[in-house]
């Protein structure tokens, strides 16, 4: 940014607003606007519109680049499938004769007609990127790439073409085509794979806005009448039916029904709703009708607020990137101004034709080829390596903190437990046996589509309990079910619903009250009104959980808890994990603010977790984990996904990231340290351009070869 834009922005930041595509700052009065998720975007040219709108245009046309940039790179390769390096050097190896049917048609004009195209339509994102950055004052690492590949490829282009205009006599074999052909298509290709990670991420903002419906049923003028959902005004009467999504925030005043959370709270219990619950906007009404007063609406519901922490998170810069853009502005010009010095003073002393080879060369040696690859190289092999192990990871900027990472939190529900409810317990009462009480609970609850009621009905037939028919089924909201099985009447559910029935629950309070410290929901069952046994049920624990909390506490990082549960549940299932420090009892939209609030400490944090509720915490960790069962919004806002549900690959995910950092780190130190040795080599006229491309690819190929070695490193837990 400008020091006048920079300048406009801090006087009155209102006026102003940053284009999310290219970063620029632009004037809000007459610039193009786009709306998304109760939220202006301003852009500074029509394309950078579209490119919001479709984010996808943008990384089509340069996977067009990309094959066009390759595609030239390989046919080189082929003509050049005599000489070592090939491809992945560049070198000049072979034999320059015209061909003897067509003297004109030298393997000169060959190379000509192959890296035309890269060069100028493969390469045109650098010359775009180089004009932008020198219409907006800055200087970036294109225009580098644009001046180096450019000259080279003119360069080259008088040598075969007219080589009388040149004040030396030079040969056909000197000419660096290949040379401009490899940058653009190793740069290139790295410039793919990081837009592919910021394109794909703005996929959990577009998830997020699939989660509202489209319409929504109101009561106006006593009458009820669909409308789209945006135009619900507060304090309207809304009408939701079993199996709709709630259109927006709101308050109970007829009805009751079971409501699923899941997506936003990340519980995998449905909360059962009666007049004066609140509903979110978004979740999934199960079994009944309800009729709401609409609270917040549009950008104030618990949803929008969710896209917006996303949007928020996902548009802030890395750090690494700001300093490899600090970097970048000085070591461009210093380049450059090298570059012109070596020429001149060459020509001034009278030596013109090696101070154009050292122009040449200074430009060709400082192309960050290495630079271009040490990033993308290092990350290919790290994100092979995790894929192979079930880990995703989606750049380099996940990787920047790994190496002091010092605090993992979890979610609780769906991350270090199964997300679904399970009988943990079945406790007979009297002479009734555990199967006779499971069978009884079962057989009522068979065709429910109440999650404890599926547990029981699993658990049931995982045991092979014969299952009869139920009749005179009644199902009570809030309180439970009852029916007829064979002969026997049954009554399953709460305290409230026993004591309605005229049954005596006094003398099972106290195991009630155990189960229930235990953060299990317990439930009686009772036979022609007499209690037969208690069962109980909850989300139980992931085996691997321990294991992982274990191992990542061996390597000296701070496990931490954060769920929307209560403290009770939340304390109970820390203990069984040898989790010290409980979050418990937070808001979905609070689950960010906790996360900043540890980096606020110092902290390093990630953040593992599976549900929508998650996603803001995700975006807004240091490092995001998302567990590959969970929503799409969570794996879309994480930077790292785990495919196999295992929490164990937390510990691996992160051991992978830090060495897969290791190794970038050392391909840029590389990288930079052979441009820190060759430009002044070059600048005295003692690298020839063609020797300066071979160490410019040798380069390359030694960083390769240092990313390789990644595939060796042991990551799996011990």
């Amino acid at each position: 940014m400008h020091s006048r834009a920079a300048a406009a922005v801090g006087s009155n930041a209102d006026e102003y607003a940053k284009d999310p595509i290219c970063g620029m700052v632009v004037k809000k009065a007459g610039a193009l606007s786009a709306e998304r998720g109760g939220r202006t975007y301003f852009f500074c040219s029509p394309a950078c519109k579209r490119t919001f709108e479709d984010p996808e245009r943008e990384l089509k046309s340069m996977r067009t680049r990309v094959t066009i940039a390759l595609t030239g790179v390989l046919a080189l390769a082929m003509l050049r499938a005599g000489a070592f390096l090939a491809l992945a050097t560049g070198a000049t190896l072979v034999t320059w004769a015209p061909i003897p049917a067509l003297p004109w048609f030298t393997w000169g004009v060959w190379l000509f007609i192959l890296v035309t195209p890269v060069q100028f339509i493969g390469g045109w994102s650098f010359y775009k990127g180089a004009w932008e950055a020198f219409r907006r004052r800055a200087i970036n690492m294109d225009l580098l790439i644009a001046l180096g590949t450019t000259v080279a490829y003119l360069y080259s282009v008088v040598v075969v073409f007219a080589p009388d205009m040149l004040p030396v006599e030079v040969e056909e074999r000197d000419v660096y085509f290949e040379v401009s052909a490899v940058i653009i298509a190793f740069v290139l290709l790295g410039k793919y794979m990081e837009e592919i990670i910021k394109k794909r991420s703005s996929a959990a903002v577009r998830k997020l806005m699939d989660l509202r419906p489209a319409t929504a049923r109101v009561i106006r003028a006593g009458r009820e009448v669909e409308i789209p959902a945006e135009a619900i005004m507060a304090g309207e009467t809304v009408v939701v039916r079993p199996g709709e999504r709630i259109p927006t925030d709101g308050l109970v005043t007829e009805g009751a029904s079971s409501v699923d959370e899941s997506m936003l709270t990340g519980e995998s219990m449905p909360v059962e709703k009666t007049p004066g619950h609140n509903l979110i906007g978004g979740t999934l009404n199960q079994s009944g009708l309800l009729r709401f007063k609409a609270t917040r609406v549009g950008k104030d519901t618990a949803l929008s607020q969710i896209i917006k922490l996303v949007e928020e998170a996902q548009a802030s810069t890395a750090q690494v990137q700001r300093l490899a853009d600090q970097v970048t502005s000085y070591f461009v010009p210093a380049v450059i101004g090298v570059a012109f010095l070596a020429f001149f003073g060459w020509w001034l002393a009278g030596a013109f034709p090696q101070g154009l080879l050292a122009f040449i060369a200074v430009l060709i040696i400082s192309c960050p080829c290495a630079l271009g690859v040490a990033t993308p190289a290092a990350l290919m092999v790290g994100v092979g390596k995790g894929a192979e192990a079930g880990i995703l990871i989606r750049g380099a900027e996940v990787l920047e903190r790994a190496r002091k990472l010092n605090v993992v939190v979890f979610d609780k529900t769906g991350t270090l437990t199964r997300g679904e409810p399970a009988v943990t317990d079945v406790l007979p009462i009297g002479s009734a046996s555990a199967d006779k009480v499971l069978q009884l609970a079962a057989a009522v609850e068979v065709g429910s589509e109440h999650p404890l009621g599926e547990a029981m009905v699993r658990a049931a037939r995982q045991q092979y309990i014969e299952l009869p028919p139920v009749k005179n089924f009644e199902a009570i909201a809030g309180h439970g079910i009852c029916g007829t099985v064979g002969d026997c009447s049954v009554v399953l559910g709460n305290r409230r619903l026993c004591l309605r029935e005229g049954i005596e629950t006094a003398a099972v309070e106290d195991t009630m009250a155990r189960l229930e410290q235990e953060g299990k929901t317990a439930m009686l069952v009772a036979a022609d009104g007499h209690l037969v046994g208690i069962i109980a049920v909850a989300d139980t624990l992931k085996p691997e959980a321990k294991e992982a909390v274990a191992a990542l506490r061996g390597e000296g990082i701070e496990v931490i808890l954060l769920t929307g549960d209560n403290r009770r549940t939340a304390q109970t299932i820390a203990e069984q994990l040898g989790i010290i420090r409980v979050i418990a009892e937070v808001l979905p939209s609070d689950k960010a603010r906790v996360i900043k609030d540890l980096q606020n400490e110092g902290k390093i944090v990630a953040m593992v977790g599976d549900g929508v509720n998650d996603a803001p915490a995700i975006a807004t960790a240091d490092i995001g984990i998302a567990i590959g069962s969970g929503s799409d919004v969570a794996k879309e806002t994480g930077g790292i996904i785990l495919i196999r549900d295992d929490v164990r690959e937390v510990v691996v995910a992160i051991r992978l990231s830090r060495l897969t950092l290791r190794k970038i780190k050392q391909n840029l130190f590389w990288a930079f340290a052979y441009n820190a040795i060759g430009i002044p080599v070059a600048a005295l006229g003692l690298l020839n351009p063609i020797v300066a491309a071979a160490a410019m690819a040798l380069s390359s190929l030694s960083v390769i070869v240092n990313s390789a070695l990644l595939k060796r490193a042991k990551i799996s837990l011990a």
